[in-house]
């Protein structure tokens, strides 16, 4: 099944049906009357965290939810009936937002936890509500109280005790195997963890919850690589395992490139007690592992764990240590940790990069990158090097750069299509 972590959906509760208009008419009945019964209320939209869900992917292909309305009134004073709730069953740890994401409307943290976001309308009154001694036979009727409609935003964030972070290939996937049973895909090249991975880990007597998410690379925060959409699966998450690759040569960068993208994200992510592995120790020598541990000890200002999630080395004392903390945590706040809400940029298109200087911004209004200034091709780079004779460029247009073309063509061709903008709308 694929994961989805977000989606938006409209929500609508039903309308209160209408009051009836009507009127006893019996034989030897001298004084009948109005009789006209009472509309009924409106369908909720109720919202369930079901146990057993893990994406929201039931909300990808239907946005658009809406209860029943209310049924009318109708003579002899009966009342119309209850219009049909609709319920949607979320997995457990999603929360609501509104259509700006700014503001946590609802958050689902337990099993069976539910909540009537929208209420119904209330049915309209019959005549028979409005007669008086002075008005004995009203023709009068409400046609009922409308609902509630609403677009939000269904954001899950996994519910976990520890969070793996770190740059791709760091051994996060191959951390997560070795100490649980989940079965995360592991190759030897980047960004082969797609989506969030949850797994259960048993220290001793005593087990809790891991995550792990698709590693980041610097700039995370603007988009580049996989983004930093999925830190929100570690925002409940009590402390944070940051992954460090033993191989790398500057383990020191690796370590502030994570740290940068944690405070550029907010969601109080680099407030979180954070324990440092440097991980793939099996592939060092001893005196690489002392100089890359002595050199991470200095730049993070605390005690780092030398691990090897492929052979086992260190890895218990590591899920030990995590444990300690979790316990202590626990022990301070008990209730389930609330996320604060995050916004969710989108990704620029496939094939567009946004560039480090660039001044563009997400229009939420027109759903498109705007701002900034573009950069063209020009002919002068194929002498640089920068494209080669006849390469296809980058873009929606199949147009191929000629060398020998000339630059006024008869047809009256703009210069703009000599270049493609780098960067997209």
């Amino acid at each position: 099944m694929k994961f989805l972590d977000q989606a938006k959906v409209f929500l609508k509760s039903g309308d209160g049906g209408p009051g009836a208009v009507a009127f006893r008419r019996e034989k030897f009945i001298e004084f009948g009357g109005p009789d006209g019964g009472d509309g009924g209320r409106g369908g909720d939209v109720i919202i369930e965290a079901a146990d057993g869900l893990n994406t929201l992917i039931d909300y990808r292909y239907k946005q658009h939810f809406k209860a029943q309305r209310g049924h009318h009134g109708m003579g002899s004073n009966r009342n119309g009936a209850r219009g049909e709730d609709v319920v949607l069953r979320v997995p457990v740890g999603t929360q609501i937002l509104d259509e700006n994401q700014e503001t946590v409307l609802c958050d689902l943290t337990e099993a069976g936890q539910r909540r009537v976001f929208l209420r119904g309308g209330d049915g309209g009154h019959g005549n028979a509500h409005f007669k008086t001694p002075t008005n004995r036979a009203p023709r009068k009727f409400h046609p009922g109280w409308p609902g509630q409609e609403q677009w939000v935003w269904l954001r899950l964030k996994l519910i976990a005790d520890a969070g793996l972070l770190g740059l791709p290939n760091a051994g996060k996937s191959t951390f997560l195997a070795a100490t649980t049973a989940a079965k995360p895909k592991i190759a030897d090249y980047p960004f082969t963890t797609l989506a969030p991975n949850l797994g259960v880990v048993r220290a001793g007597d005593e087990e809790f919850v891991i995550a792990d998410i698709p590693g980041l690379i610097e700039g995370a925060h603007e988009g580049h690589g996989l983004g930093d959409r999925f830190l929100g699966h570690v925002e409940r998450s009590r402390i944070l395992l940051h992954l460090i690759d033993g191989t790398a040569d500057d383990v020191v960068a690796s370590y502030r490139t994570i740290r940068n993208e944690l405070e550029a994200y907010g969601g109080n992510l680099a407030d979180k007690p954070e324990v440092i592995g440097l991980n793939k120790a099996d592939a060092l020598l001893d005196e690489e592992i002392e100089e890359k541990k002595a050199a991470l000890e200095e730049a993070s200002g605390a005690e780092v764990m030398v691990l090897s999630g492929a052979t086992g080395q260190g890895v218990k004392q590591v899920l030990y240590r995590l444990l300690t903390v979790i316990k202590e945590s626990k022990a301070e706040e008990p209730e389930v940790i609330h996320a604060p809400a995050t916004r969710s940029i989108p990704r620029p298109p496939v094939g567009q990069k946004l560039p480090d200087d660039s001044e563009m911004q997400w229009d939420d209004e027109t759903g498109e990158w705007v701002g900034g200034e573009t950069e063209d091709f020009e002919e002068d780079d194929l002498e640089e090097g920068v494209l080669e004779e006849g390469e296809e460029l980058e873009g929606d247009s199949d147009e191929v750069l000629d060398a020998d073309e000339p630059e006024d063509e008869e047809d009256g061709s703009d210069d703009d299509t000599d270049g493609i903008s780098r960067h997209g709308a």
